[in-house]
């Protein structure tokens, strides 16, 4: 095996541009092309490929060298740099080659389990196996370039804003935070744990309390849940956190990030101030409080209109307080036929409504599921509300509100994609606001947060907390982007006497308040500025700004839907020495 002694790269592959330099490179042997008496090699590393080639006046060691070299090799190569007789213009170093009069094989390689290219059929499972050569594939380089683009423009552009980067603990005491923590047993303090942080968020606001007015922390956190496309069990959130503010000031920065991102990493102007919508109101129109608004689509309440026809699934879903609403699907009467139409029926029964009604207009008269029990005239003022044309399907769901909105809204999303009508190059950067600061839960029969318990209602709320929890709005604000939601903030509680008004609102007694929150109430006690932040998820943003269908294809080393990492094989087992120093017994599984 060669060493690299005499050599020093001066150039990167996808750098090589200038014939008549000398240069010396180093990479991966992309593919080898022997023609006899001349060689072609393609070496690749993170900026490019660029053409290695030997002929007959190579020296003859060097020649019979570059005949060996395979597929993965590692190597290093130093000559004169030539225009090419035979122009490649699908790549930038296509016009030039590398003539070779030095070349080290650093590393030979076996032949890779999958062949390292671009376009790969090759099944993820195994890919994630062997992730390490998986990430040499560029479009997964590039995806994690990207990310790193935007971890930097977010550093450059908070410090450039007076942001201070502080570091949080990575070990934690367990608090209430919405999922399940993972622990940490203690060695030391045999019988306890920490836990990993599900977010940095007690610890940046006793920033806020130190006197530390404007934080910034590409946050490492950890939620012990079920995966999916857009969730993995350990992510980064660019946080934040500003004293003496109010929710204007917050969305401000906020956006000023946004706008300076999509310029400095992707060319693009995001147009600002970024539109708004308070909570109420994308539920009523979109049935999701992350809407995807690249579409139209949105939701009409038809309730008066049906609320004395003789059809009894609207009838008596409004009578119980709930209500009729409808969806309208523009020249979707082809591709949702009646087949169609009934998987969308079972696919809403999955997701917890009763049934589907649904008008197809494909004929002068439209097929309509409920047409027996609609009086004349009665149908034609429904199409008329919802804007129903010939050619279009309109999708019905009666139920209590809890229920309709956001099964409408799952299938608003559904029937776009079937009909593949989501522009998939635009950024719909949106503001939920004003969202409600209690939701009940039917099976504890008791009101919980919808967010942390320090969130600020709004001014005008506080007369009823005691009283009407549902009249209780919170300062807080989520950005949303293309139907994801990036980030969530608002302001928070700053005083102690409502700190711990809220904790019993919550149906927390004083002994669990000390227990859990008792470090951050005592510092309140000792003055606290008005503060509020945000979290913005470094993860999701690439994910989108990549155009990747999962965060997978943006996190160097993922898990997968298990919270399995196949590469390694983990979670993996510990041995008995270990766990008896940390005083822990595995129980037998039956």
């Amino acid at each position: 095996m060669d060493t690299m002694k005499g050599l020093k790269r001066t150039h990167y592959c996808g750098e090589v541009l200038t014939a008549g330099e000398n240069v010396t490179v180093g990479g991966y042997v992309d593919t080898v092309r022997d023609k006899g008496g001349i060689i072609f090699i393609v070496l690749r590393d993170r900026t490019g490929v660029v053409q290695l080639t030997f002929n007959e006046t190579t020296d003859k060691a060097v020649f019979e060298k570059a005949s060996s070299c395979h597929s993965e090799y590692v190597v290093m190569a130093k000559g004169e740099v030539r225009n090419r007789e035979s122009v490649n213009d699908k790549i930038p170093t296509g016009h030039v080659e590398i003539f070779v009069d030095d070349l080290r094989i650093l590393a030979k390689a076996q032949t890779p389990p999958f062949e390292i290219v671009d376009n790969t059929n090759t099944n993820e499972e195994l890919r994630l196996k062997y992730r390490y050569l998986d990430l040499r594939r560029k479009p997964l380089q590039d995806n994690i370039i990207m990310r790193s683009k935007i971890a930097k423009t977010a550093r450059d552009y908070f410090y450039e804003n007076g942001f201070i980067e502080i570091e949080t603990p990575m070990m934690i005491k367990s608090t209430p935070e919405g999922a399940r923590d993972y622990l940490v047993p203690s060695r030391v303090h045999q019988g306890k744990f920490y836990a990993l942080p599900q977010s940095p968020q007690i610890y940046k606001q006793l920033l806020m309390v130190s006197g530390f007015d404007r934080y910034i922390q590409l946050a490492r956190c950890f939620r012990d849940e079920d995966l999916r496309a857009d969730r993995q069990p350990e992510f980064t959130q660019i946080d934040l956190e500003m004293s003496f503010v109010d929710v204007e000031d917050i969305m401000e920065m906020g956006e000023g990030f946004i706008k300076r991102l999509f310029r400095d990493v992707l060319d693009v102007d995001i147009p600002t101030p970024l539109p708004r919508l308070t909570y109420t109101d994308a539920m009523n129109r979109y049935g999701s409080d992350k809407p995807d608004t690249r579409f139209g689509m949105e939701i009409t309440d038809i309730s008066e209109l049906v609320k004395s026809c003789g059809f009894g699934v609207f009838t008596s879903a409004i009578e119980a307080g709930g209500s009729v609403r409808a969806i309208t699907a523009k020249n979707a009467a082809g591709t949702l036929t009646r087949k169609e139409i009934d998987k969308l029926t079972e696919y809403v029964r999955g997701i917890g409504a009763k049934g589907l009604a649904y008008v197809r207009w494909v004929e002068d008269v439209p097929n309509c599921s409920f047409a027996k029990f609609m009086a004349e005239g009665e149908l034609d003022g429904i199409l008329k509300a919802v804007g129903a044309e010939k050619g279009d399907v309109v999708l019905i769901v009666a139920d209590k509100n809890s229920v309709t909105l956001p099964t409408l809204g799952a299938l608003r999303l559904k029937v776009a994609k079937q009909l593949d009508i989501i522009p998939a190059d635009q950024f719909n950067f949106l503001w939920i606001t004003e969202f409600p600061f209690f939701e009940y839960n039917e099976e504890t029969q008791h009101w919980d947060a919808m967010h942390h318990p320090f969130t600020m209602p709004m001014d005008e709320c506080l007369q009823y907390l005691d009283s009407a929890p549902e009249k209780v709005f919170a300062k807080a604000y989520d950005l949303v982007l293309n139907g994801t939601e990036l980030s969530s903030g608002s302001i928070r509680i700053n005083d102690y006497e409502l700190q711990q008004k809220m904790f019993k609102a919550l149906g927390l007694t004083d002994e669990e308040i000390e227990a859990k929150f008792g470090f951050l109430v005592e510092a309140y006690k000792y003055g606290a500025a008005p503060h509020g932040g945000m979290g913005i998820g470094l993860d999701r943003l690439a994910m989108i700004m990549c155009g990747a269908d999962s965060l997978r294809d943006v996190t160097a080393f993922p898990k997968v839907q298990n919270a399995s990492e196949l590469m390694s094989s983990c979670p993996s087992p510990v041995d008995k020495d270990s766990l008896d120093v940390l005083g822990i017994r595995v129980a037998d599984s039956e």
